[in-house]
């Protein structure tokens, strides 16, 4: 008889335990809603805090995670360097990578974390989570383009700071300036300039009329054509390629620009 009254009362708790984990989880999906429309409606302090009750209601529940990351990523303003700007910042990649902890090749997440390194201006870890990106989707051209930046910005940056030493005009070459320093910059850059090249045809592999990363091919060709130092016929043939990519964006963009549909208001004629 006591075996069977245990038995009860296990079995009691064991339905208040579902009923009360049940009734978390309706709470969570209820916050999610809300959090939802708030977010909607631009009030992103509200849905942050009904994403954050939806959490601590049901942690598994993956999109009000996904939800709240890009509600802090919201209120980031990128390029104000602030303690407050910052932490919202550091709470979306915080709150993406709790997602990745659940699944860890959730693009969005992966994609999320990525962009926001590369607006804060931690371009390795950026670059890093990029091509976590391109790991997992291998089809997508937009990571590979997005190291590409990275790397042209990481090679620009440095180059520009050792002309403006020289005092160097914008029409100046760096190998006929100071062969020692443009020997020196070639080390530097030369592996981030073959990667960006590299990436950007990885993305028009994918996407053939993508002509943001046309425009930067033309950008990476003249940063190596500038550290090409002795290599004039190397030099050259770099800048004849950068032209032939400013063509070939120009092209891009008109031929698509000749596909959008007319804008204006089309009137009925009467016959």
């Amino acid at each position: 008889m006591k075996t069977t009254q245990r038995l009860l009362v296990v079995f009691a708790a064991a339905l208040v335990l579902m009923s009360s984990t049940g009734c978390s989880k309706l709470k969570a999906r209820d916050h999610l809603n809300k959090g939802v429309q708030a977010y909607k409606n631009s009030k992103f302090e509200q849905a942050i805090d009904h994403f954050q009750q939806a959490v601590a209601l049901d942690p598994t529940l993956i999109n009000a995670r996904l939800y709240l990351a890009t509600a802090f990523a919201q209120q980031y303003i990128p390029g104000a360097d602030t303690p407050d700007n910052n932490r919202f910042a550091e709470q979306a990649i915080d709150s993406y990578k709790q997602v990745l902890q659940v699944d860890p090749k959730n693009i969005n997440s992966i994609k999320g974390i990525a962009y926001l390194y590369l607006q804060m201006k931690k371009f390795p870890l950026s670059k890093e989570f990029y091509m976590k990106a391109s790991a997992a989707d291998p089809n997508d051209p937009e990571p590979y383009y997005s190291v590409a930046v990275i790397d042209w910005t990481q090679t620009y940056v440095p180059r520009q700071e050792e002309r403006a030493k020289l005092g160097m005009k914008p029409e100046d070459s760096l190998p006929a300036k100071d062969k020692k320093v443009c020997a020196a910059v070639k080390e530097k850059n030369s592996a981030n300039v073959q990667e960006g090249i590299d990436n950007l045809n990885k993305a028009l592999k994918l996407r053939p009329d993508y002509d943001d990363a046309m425009a930067y091919l033309n950008l990476m060709y003249r940063e190596r054509a500038d550290i090409q130092c002795d290599d004039l016929a190397a030099r050259s043939a770099d800048l004849k390629t950068a032209d032939e990519w400013v063509d070939k964006t120009m092209a891009t963009k008109k031929a698509k620009a000749e596909k959008q549909p007319a804008g204006g208001i089309v009137m009925d004629q009467k016959q």
